[in-house]
């Protein structure tokens, strides 16, 4: 109810219409859409509010990670206790930081970390020091500016 109230169940419909995915009623209070047509964002599936999104099927998900909709579940309340929208940002910034400290978007994010990391389907990467993990950031960087375009 609460990501009604926060329009990110609405929010959610909308990608899946957009994109072209088939709805259905899933467990936990989820909308499954399946079917997804966008290659954006890269993930097996994604939630936004109660919406639980995928090109693939539920069927071929859960079999190889049955605890998907547990994981995902806990993403729609982390948008309830965000009060919605903010979850964005706020994933971005931790996806960020993932990236920055294990070279992995999900290892170090806390919204991920506290939804199962396994049951997402992720593997633990260790963190790497602060001082190599600028070091490797930078030279992406400078590698980015110095190319020919």
């Amino acid at each position: 109810m609460a990501n009604l109230l926060n329009l990110t169940t609405p929010l959610g419909l909308a990608v899946a219409r957009v994109g072209g995915a088939r709805r259905r009623p899933g467990p936990y209070g989820l909308v499954l859409a399946e079917g997804y047509r966008f290659a954006f964002p890269v993930a097996g599936a994604f939630t936004v509010g109660d919406v639980v999104v995928t090109a693939r099927t539920f069927d071929t998900l859960l079999a190889v990670h049955p605890e998907l909709l547990v994981h995902e579940e806990r993403h729609s309340r982390q948008y309830a206790l965000s009060l919605g929208l903010p979850y964005l940002a706020l994933y971005t910034l931790a996806m960020g930081w993932s990236v920055l400290r294990t070279g992995d978007r999900a290892s170090a994010n806390l919204f991920e970390r506290h939804a199962g990391l396994r049951a997402g389907g992720y593997h633990e990467r260790p963190v790497r020091p602060l001082a190599v993990a600028v070091r490797t950031a930078g030279g992406h960087l400078g590698a980015r500016r110095n190319r020919p375009g």
